[in-house]
């Protein structure tokens, strides 16, 4: 039947049909790792499922497999299930109304590091942002690791996932909110106004901010650096920034 398994890292399920009934149940999915080559009648099932799902697919060799494995008997699939359950973006604006604060948001251009997205999400949580939206694919999701991490705030922080955070963008900004990004390129942070409702969007560790994503953003944001190397970790950045905005409100 196949088995669930609560690791160190993340919660894996391993097995054919225990990954269908993982699907079927409602339960969060992060991704699936299948066998490459795999094709045969309930793999297509769970190819199906995850589709419905708009679930990210990754194709591996099975040393890749064996070596995520935590019973040896994945038969080929093994899904990565999320340790807490996704918020909505209207539990954000809720949170907000109910706070009687205009909305304040993250959002995370696929970060990948869970240490980070905890962090950021903890920050998030101390910093009074009503939510925190990731995109679902190239990017880590609400692991162990990030729950951990997180120090206690996704008991309170939503954390919602997106297909596409540019359009994302876009729909928030119908609804009142404009957008800063972080990048080294931007205007320094403490000259401009980050009053109102906000969107503050960091980018991933390697590449900052997506090309689409940026364009999307009515502001771009640096923070002054005097040092030798050349930037801040994401987790950091998002909290100079963040604590920024928090000044600016409070004033």
């Amino acid at each position: 039947m196949g088995e669930i398994t609560s690791g160190y890292n993340e919660f894996t399920i391993e097995g054919r049909n225990a990954v269908i009934e993982a699907f079927r149940s409602g339960k969060e999915i992060d991704r699936v790792y299948i066998l490459d080559g795999c094709q045969d009648g309930p793999v297509m099932t769970i190819k199906r499922e995850a589709g419905k799902k708009d679930t990210q697919i990754k194709y591996v060799s099975k040393e890749r497999l064996e070596q995520l494995s935590k019973t040896g008997k994945h038969q080929g699939v093994i899904a990565i299930a999320a340790a807490y359950s996704y918020g909505e973006i209207e539990d954000m604006f809720a949170l907000a109304e109910k706070k009687g604060e205009p909305p304040f948001l993250f959002l995370l251009d696929n970060i990948e590091d869970p240490h980070n997205l905890g962090a950021i999400i903890r920050t998030a949580n101390l910093a009074g942002a009503h939510g925190v939206i990731i995109p679902k694919n190239r990017a880590v999701g609400l692991t162990a690791t990030v729950a951990r991490t997180s120090a206690g705030a996704l008991n309170y922080t939503p954390v919602a996932k997106v297909t596409n955070l540019a359009k994302t963008i876009e729909d928030l900004k119908k609804r009142g909110l404009w957008f800063v990004c972080a990048d080294m390129d931007g205007t320094r942070m403490y000259d401009l106004d980050l009053k109102g409702p906000i969107g503050l969007v960091i980018g991933n560790e390697g590449e900052g901010v997506g090309r689409l994503v940026k364009e999307k953003c009515d502001l771009v944001a640096s923070i002054p650096m005097k040092g030798d190397i050349d930037s801040l970790n994401a987790s950091v950045a998002a909290g100079v920034l963040a604590y920024e905005i928090v000044r600016q409100r409070l004033q």
